[in-house]
C-alpha cells in the first residue's frame, strides 16, 4: 500500500451527527440517577461513545442503497439470495440461518447440541455467550493459553487454545460430556486478542481425533485474519479475504454477531455445513424468530448484511481499522497506563485491578474507572471483570472472580477520528492522576446473570 494511502481512512465523510459535551454538573448527576451503571445513561449525556462496537458501525453508501432495495418478502426473498451468495463467496458456508443478532444465534446453536450438565471447552467466551451456555445447563471450561491472563506480556495470539487444557477437560468430564468446541475469534474477554491460523488447524486436529464438532464465535473474524496477516509467518502476503476464507475452513460452522466486523446496525447468523445440523435449527429458528429467509430482520436489513460482508474483507478497510485501535492504545501505553497488550482489534482494554491497585474486587475496579472517566469527559466504556463475571455458588453463595479485571473501550467502525480518541487518552490520563483518591463501588442489587447490565450501584462510604 502506498504511503498516503496509509495515512489517511480509506474513505470521506458524507453526513455527520452532531455531538456535544455535557457539563460536569449534568453528568455529576446523571450517574448518580442512573445508579452507576453505565448502561443506563441516555445518548444525549454522553460526548464519547465506547461502550460497544455492536450495532455501532457507520454504513456505507452502498449498504444505504441496499436499504432501498431491500427485499421484503416473507419467503423465497432476493435479500436473502444475496446474503446466502455472500456467505458461499466470504465465509466458504454451503447453509446460513440469519437472525436479528448474534445472541439468538449461539442460543439455537447450543439448544441444538448441548445436552444439560454437559461442558463447552472455549478459550474464553464472552459475557452473553456464556450466559446463554449457562441458561440452557451447559458449563463452560475456559482452556486458553496461560499468557492471556498476563496483561503486559507481549504474545502475538493470547487467543490461542490451550490444547493440553482440553486433553484434561476430556479426561475429567467424558467425550459424552463434551457436545463441541468453540473458539472466540477474536477472544473479547480476554483483551481482543486474536488466534493463530496453526492453533486453529491444530484445534481442528483434536476435535477431528475425538469426533467433536468446532465452532467459531466469529464476530470479529476479520480482524483475526488481519493479525494473522500481520504476526503468522507465511500470511504476510496474503489478502484478508482468503485469511478469513482458511480461518473457516477449519470449522464446522460459526455463530457471527454481525453488528461488529459485518459493519450492520443489525444482524446475526449461523453458518454451516452440515445439513443435519441446520435441519434441527431450522425449527426453532421459525418458532422464535421467523422464516429461515429473514431470521427476525427485515429485508433491507438483510440486504445490509449481504453487502457489508462483502466490504468487511477489504484490505484497505481493515488496515485503518486495526490501525485506529492501535493509535489510541499505543497513547494510552505511553502514558504508562496499565493494559493489555498488545493492542487488541476492536478495542483498548485497560487493567482496572492494577489501575486501581487499593480497590478489592468485591468493589469493582472495572465499573468504577468507566465512572471515573464518564465524570471526567463525558466518556463511556464497559467494565468486564468482577460484576460481569462472577460466579456465585447458589448453594453456598461463595463467590469466583474471573481472572482479569478489564475496563473496555471499544471503538465503533468509521465513527470517530483520531481527534475523538485523543479525548479518551487525555480524560484516562486525568483520573490516573488521581487514582489514590477514588473510592469503589457496591452492589444494591443485581440479577443472577449479566449483573452489569442492570445492576444498581452505589459508592463505598
Amino acid at each position: 500500500m502506498e504511503w498516503a494511502a496509509q495515512l489517511s481512512e480509506p474513505f470521506k465523510i458524507k453526513m455527520v451527527e452532531p455531538i456535544h459535551l455535557p457539563p460536569g454538573e449534568l453528568r455529576e448527576k446523571r450517574i448518580a440517577e442512573g445508579n452507576y451503571n453505565l448502561f443506563k445513561l441516555k445518548r444525549d449525556e454522553i460526548f464519547i461513545d465506547l461502550l460497544t462496537d455492536s450495532g455501532t458501525s457507520a454504513m456505507s453508501d452502498n449498504q444505504w442503497a441496499g436499504i432501498m432495495l431491500g427485499d421484503e418478502s416473507y419467503a423465497g426473498s432476493r435479500s436473502f439470495d444475496n446474503l446466502r451468495e455472500a456467505v458461499r463467496d466470504i465465509l466458504g458456508f454451503e447453509y446460513v440461518i440469519p437472525t436479528h443478532q448474534g445472541r439468538p444465534a449461539e442460543h439455537y446453536l447450543f439448544e441444538a447440541l448441548l445436552t444439560p450438565g454437559q461442558h463447552v471447552p472455549f478459550n474464553m467466551s464472552f459475557d452473553t455467550t456464556g450466559a446463554n451456555l449457562i441458561a440452557l445447563g451447559g458449563h463452560e471450561v475456559e482452556c486458553v493459553i496461560d499468557e492471556a491472563y498476563e496483561p503486559s506480556t507481549e504474545h502475538p495470539f493470547k487467543g490461542n487454545l490451550d490444547l493440553e487444557k482440553m486433553e484434561k477437560v476430556l479426561k475429567e468430564y467424558g467425550r459424552e460430556n463434551v457436545p463441541l468446541i468453540m473458539v472466540t475469534i477474536t477472544n473479547n474477554s480476554g483483551g481482543g486478542q486474536p488466534v493463530s491460523m496453526q492453533n486453529i488447524r491444530d484445534i481442528r486436529a483434536f476435535a477431528d481425533k475425538y469426533d467433536l464438532p468446532f465452532f467459531f464465535d466469529a464476530a470479529r473474524c476479520v480482524e483475526n485474519a488481519w493479525f494473522i496477516h500481520m504476526r503468522e509467518k507465511g500470511y504476510e502476503n496474503t489478502p484478508v479475504a482468503e485469511i478469513l476464507k482458511e480461518e473457516m475452513s477449519y470449522v464446522d460452522g460459526c455463530t457471527f454477531s454481525c453488528k461488529k466486523d459485518a459493519l450492520v446496525n443489525m444482524g446475526g447468523m449461523i453458518a454451516l455445513r452440515n445439513e443435519k445440523i441446520y435441519e434441527k435449527i431450522v425449527p426453532l429458528l421459525i418458532l422464535q424468530e421467523g422464516f429461515i429467509t429473514y431470521g427476525g430482520m427485515s429485508g433491507r436489513d438483510v440486504e445490509a448484511l449481504a453487502r457489508g460482508l462483502r466490504e468487511m474483507v477489504v484490505d484497505d478497510y481493515i488496515s485503518y481499522r486495526i490501525d485506529q485501535v492501535a493509535y489510541l492504545g499505543d497513547k494510552i501505553h505511553d502514558l504508562g497506563i496499565p493494559m493489555i497488550r498488545p493492542v487488541g482489534g476492536h478495542a483498548v482494554f485497560i487493567d482496572a485491578a492494577a489501575f486501581f491497585p487499593h480497590l478489592p474486587r468485591e468493589q469493582f475496579p472495572a465499573e468504577v474507572l468507566g465512572v471515573e472517566l464518564y465524570r471526567e469527559c463525558g466518556v463511556r466504556g464497559v467494565g468486564l471483570g468482577a460484576l460481569a463475571f462472577m460466579e456465585e455458588d447458589p448453594e453456598t453463595g461463595s463467590i469466583t472472580y474471573p481472572e482479569l479485571e478489564l475496563f473496555r473501550l471499544a471503538i465503533p467502525r468509521r465513527v470517530y477520528t483520531h481527534r475523538h480518541l485523543d479525548v479518551v487518552a487525555e480524560g484516562l490520563r486525568r483520573v490516573y492522576e488521581r487514582r489514590k483518591e477514588v473510592k469503589g463501588l457496591t452492589i444494591v442489587s443485581a440479577p443472577r446473570y449479566l449483573k452489569h447490565f442492570l445492576a444498581k450501584l452505589d459508592r463505598v462510604p
